[in-house]
């Protein structure tokens, strides 16, 4: 029957995936998380394994370490965002510096967690992805809105077509190096992200810059006095 269908729909669990290279903090995790409306569905110990299982699995949430060996999680993050936009990437961390929390959201996660929070905290703030919360303590949250309250009030954040018209931090290092004249292959080497990532942020650029080509952006970021 319809409304049947429409129930089950309803209760599907929350599909996550945890990356994380410890395999006594993927049990924990697992153990704190899995049953009733949310769902483990994968796991991976290295960035290696975890991106084409990200990729594949398309997991609701993201749990992902920053210290991880091959790529960092802050690595992962550019460049998994782009390519799983229906993705809510958090980070899980025993990092509490307020530097690597700015540049994982300003890189595309939604949300930053310390591993020291209860089993009920972790599975509070998963679904609370679900309805666009950011997934961060209050401490975290009041930081990242003092941070980007204070480059709104430097001119650094503008809207309605200013000079940087709201690009990220990443953003600007592509637009900085697209102006010096740097090919796509040099900045990915630069910023140790693939060549796929950087036309993903050269396209935002545009987009977001309203202009046509790379060398009106180029243009722009240096009338702006960058």
């Amino acid at each position: 029957m319809p409304g049947e269908g429409t129930s089950r729909q309803a209760v599907a669990p929350l599909r996550v995936m945890l990356v994380d290279d410890h395999a006594l903090v993927r049990a924990a995790v697992r153990q704190a998380i899995d049953g009733g409306d949310v769902e483990l569905v994968a796991e991976a110990a290295s960035a290696e394994d975890a991106f084409a299982l990200a990729l594949s699995v398309r997991p609701d949430v993201l749990l992902l370490d920053i210290d991880l060996p091959g790529m960092s999680g802050l690595q992962m993050v550019e460049e998994l965002a782009p390519r799983l936009p229906e993705t809510r990437i958090v980070m899980l961390t025993v990092s509490d510096s307020e530097r690597d929390m700015l540049e994982a959201i300003g890189r595309g996660a939604a949300g930053y967690l310390t591993k020291d929070l209860s089993p009920e905290a972790l599975k509070r703030a998963l679904r609370g992805t679900q309805r666009g919360e950011l997934a961060m303590s209050r401490r975290f949250a009041a930081r990242a809105v003092r941070h980007f309250a204070d480059l709104a009030r430097r001119g650094r954040l503008v809207t309605g077509g200013g000079n940087l018209d709201g690009l990220s931090p990443r953003e600007i290092d592509v637009l900085r190096m697209l102006a010096e004249g740097l090919t796509d292959r040099e900045i990915a080497n630069a910023l140790i992200i693939s060549t796929r990532t950087v036309e993903t942020h050269v396209s935002n650029v545009l987009h977001k810059l309203n202009v046509r080509n790379r060398a009106e952006a180029a243009q722009r970021y240096r009338a702006s006095g960058g």
